[in-house]
């Protein structure tokens, strides 16, 4: 699979979504939806990097599986609103570069 831009990720669950009589869910489920996807990662960070082993009898799920799961939900819940996630993600970059810009402590770069 090659890569794909927001828009053209946005338009493909669209039309995915669009197939079935349901549609998208109401804001308040999407928002119910990404808080139990968000606890399943947290599950799999948990595993892998926390102090809470797997129980024998769990599926084994990835942490790719899981983001990717987050990622579906948080497109669903945009496209449900109508928001642009290319623009969304452009406005908070801006932010970064602006608002925060000082915010942190930046790597030094060695001139030639």
């Amino acid at each position: 699979m090659g890569e794909k831009s927001l828009t053209e990720i946005q338009t493909e669950v669209d039309q995915y979504i669009s197939q079935f009589k349901e549609g998208y869910f109401s804001p308040l489920a999407m928002l119910a939806r990404m808080t139990e996807e968000l606890g399943e990662l947290s599950r799999e960070v948990n595993h892998y990097y926390g102090e809470k082993p797997k129980k024998s009898t769990e599926e084994e799920r990835t942490m790719e599986q899981e983001l990717g799961d987050l990622f579906f939900v948080l497109v669903c819940f945009a496209n449900s609103l109508n928001i642009n996630l290319e623009e969304a993600f452009d406005l908070v970059m801006e932010k970064f570069r602006t608002r925060d810009k000082d915010r942190w402590t930046k790597i030094e770069t060695k001139e030639k």
